[in-house]
């Protein structure tokens, strides 16, 4: 790294100047502007590199404390600043906001790279790395010289001049195309809404949701009704759509999102794969999955294809099977069956077969209710949370509520903020962020964010949820809890902050409590007379688990193996068309299916091109090998009892990455994850 700059200070009013006053460090939203947040980030970046210089720059021998912790504890501003605007970037966005971002990203990758490419730093970390058996360290401490040191060596600390000059390109580039690839899907999904003239064509539809067709509509100044895009391929509305035309524009609005015009994200996502290819050979590795699985508890490539592999013919026969049943009952209608078919009948098939209506469990899922008595009263079963709402504190949007969290015995945990409903300048799925990291060592407890995008019923109307959305609540409030549970001194290894095919195994443990006895019983209510959900429905429910799974996990497995596909090329692989590449890519893995595509395709696959799942989608399924495997657990000891929960609190939640991850999963379940119970659960194997 080269001489200290001396960073130019912040003017006097910025509210990210210095740690937050508010209750465990809540950004002051209120105060923070756009350009607040521009003027942090880039004083913040000046300040992490003269603050890196002064540990570089050392008369010192290296040691763990002026290396290793000296870098943990460095760049606390622009934290503060990325933790602000990454959250703005993602879920209030606005066109100066996007053009800060596209300011910004190659500068922060210029910077990322500066620190991890700087020879003297390397060298301070490698040496505390060699000596690390003598300096007496703890596990913890250990496990963080191992991280950093693995950390530079990804990243190209031992390249030659000339390829960590040529690293320092590809990254900056990388950066503005994965920035221009999220800003197109998010505006191209906006641009596709479908606008409908007649309320008549949203037959199938209840009152409420034609309301929030309408409030979507005005909200955009449009007239008549308007049906904004969720991010996966399929659309909850195809379900309940009777007009076929109409589920045809919205599946065809859907799967062709990003693929022309200006919004165009083909060609990006072509030269995102080529450039990643391009650096995983000059970091040394055959593939950029390889290079990503260096980092990962599958370990290798063989690893993740053996167990795509094992998936495949299970998955689709059980599509095809669905599909004669579906092309049966559309054959009724005196229609072919249709991509745009398939969630409609097999929402009918499962009402003849199980008699669950889906539309009709929605005045049992309020969105309140769901929350409190679903959510927080889970984590009470199992944690002793408590969660207490703080209308006085303010978050970053009138639509964020703040509840304060609490232990069985009062004492205070973190905040908790949720951003449940779509708007236009968010962008679509569901996801937890941290604004706060609970560190023993920087003494901070954690303040985190779900963000979902359910729709906003009209005004003065209770918002009710589909199944799927209940499910995202729960999922998404497990990524939360990792956080909130965090007991760890070092930053590095803070809630959620274990490798990406780790990471979705505790929120999927939670996801499961959705369907629980215990828990549905306490918030499946009716919204208007408050009756519990009838028993022979909740049964039914769980008897009709299995219905849809075929075509469930082949859309999963077809996203999973176009990233891997992807993300397997070279830098001699002539991609050509990227929709052409895309489907040779879906065949040759044996998931081509014209009525089952993939969940994300790749215009719009946004985890892996402008997000941090290149080359992992796979890790929710094999997060799930260990989510199934763990409930299982939960079941054979009791079910929702506080002492598993406690154990599962203590021995892997907390720990964060601080210990190894399989680790920290045998020390709850005894032994290595059986992948027996996923299979069942999938309808891959019989039943136990």
């Amino acid at each position: 790294m080269s001489a200290a700059e001396s960073p130019a200070p912040l003017s006097a009013d910025n509210p990210l100047a210095a740690p937050s006053q508010l209750p465990f460090g809540l950004p002051p939203f209120a105060d923070i502007s756009v350009e607040h947040s521009r003027e942090a980030l880039l004083t913040g970046m000046a300040e992490h590199r003269a603050e890196v210089a002064e540990i570089v720059g050392s008369d010192e021998p290296p040691t763990f404390e002026n290396t290793v912790v000296a870098l943990e504890r460095a760049g606390q501003l622009l934290n503060r600043a990325w933790r602000v605007f990454g959250n703005l970037a993602a879920s209030v966005s606005t066109p100066r906001v996007r053009e800060v971002e596209r300011e910004i990203a190659p500068l922060d990758a210029a910077h990322s790279d500066a620190l991890h490419l700087d020879p003297a730093l390397f060298a301070r970390v490698d040496a505390v790395h060699a000596a690390r058996h003598e300096l007496g360290l703890d596990d913890e401490e250990l496990r963080l010289v191992e991280r950093y040191h693995l950390d530079f060596v990804l990243a190209g600390a031992q390249l030659d001049d000339a390829g960590r000059t040529r690293l320092t390109e590809l990254n900056q580039e990388l950066s503005a195309l994965s920035t221009t690839f999220g800003q197109n899907l998010q505006l191209a999904s906006e641009a596709a809404a479908i606008r409908v003239d007649n309320a008549a064509e949203l037959d199938g539809l209840d009152a409420e949701e034609i309301a929030g067709a309408a409030a979507a509509a005005a909200e955009r100044g449009v007239d008549g009704y308007l049906l904004p895009l969720l991010l996966p391929t399929r659309q909850p509305l195809l379900a309940k759509l009777r007009n076929r035309e109409l589920r045809r524009r919205v599946f065809e609005a859907s799967i062709s999102r990003a693929s022309t015009g200006e919004y165009d994200n083909r060609p990006i996502a072509a030269r995102i794969a080529g450039l990643r290819a391009e650096r995983a050979r000059l970091l040394g590795f055959d593939t950029h999955a390889d290079v990503v699985l260096a980092d990962q508890t599958a370990a290798t490539t063989e690893a993740v294809d053996a167990v795509l592999a094992s998936m495949v013919p299970a998955s689709v026969a059980n599509a095809e099977a669905e599909a004669a049943v579906l092309a049966e009952a559309a054959a009724r209608d005196g229609v072919e069956l249709a991509p745009w078919d398939w969630a409609f009948y097999s929402e009918q098939v499962g009402n003849e077969r199980y008699a669950v209506d889906s539309a009709a469990l929605r005045p049992y899922f309020e969105l309140d209710r769901v929350l409190v008595d679903g959510v927080f009263h889970a984590a009470e079963m199992l944690y002793g949370y408590r969660f207490s709402e703080r209308p006085d504190l303010v978050g970053y949007h009138p639509d964020v509520r703040i509840w304060e969290v609490s232990d069985a015995d009062g004492a205070a945990v973190g905040l908790y903020l949720g951003d449940f409903y779509a708007r236009e300048g968010k962008r679509g799925g569901a996801w937890m962020n941290s604004f706060v990291s609970q560190s023993r060592l920087l003494d901070s407890r954690p303040v985190v964010v779900n963000n979902l995008n359910v729709t906003r019923a009209a005004e003065g109307q209770p918002t009710l949820l589909t199944l799927d959305e209940v499910n995202t609540l729960f999922h998404e409030f497990g990524h939360a809890l990792h956080g909130l549970s965090s007991e760890v001194t070092y930053p590095r290894f803070a809630g959620t902050s274990v490798p990406r095919d780790f990471v979705e195994f505790p929120s999927q443990v939670n996801e499961m409590w959705a369907l629980w006895p215990e828990v549905l019983a306490n918030y499946a209510r009716h919204v208007e007379t408050g009756e519990r959900l009838p028993a022979d429905v909740a049964a039914a429910l769980d008897a009709a688990r299995l219905w849809g799974e075929g075509f469930a996990t082949l859309e999963y497995l077809a996203a999973t193996l176009l990233d891997q596909a992807w993300h397997r090329i070279t830098p001699e692989t002539e991609v050509g068309d990227p929709e052409e590449f895309e489907r040779r890519a879906l065949e040759a893995a044996g998931v081509s299916s014209e009525l089952v595509p993939p969940r994300y395709r790749t215009a719009y696959f946004q985890h892996i091109f402008a997000g941090g799942y290149a080359a992992g989608y796979y890790s929710y399924i094999w997060s799930e090998i260990l989510d199934a495997d763990t409930v299982e657990w939960f079941r054979e000891n009791g079910g929702l009892r506080r002492e598993n929960g406690d154990m599962f609190r203590r021995r892997l939640l907390s720990v964060g990455g601080s210990v190894d991850p399989l680790a920290a999963f045998r020390a709850v379940r005894g032994r290595d994850a059986d992948p027996g119970p996923l299979l069942r659960r999938r309808g891959l194997a019989p039943a136990a």
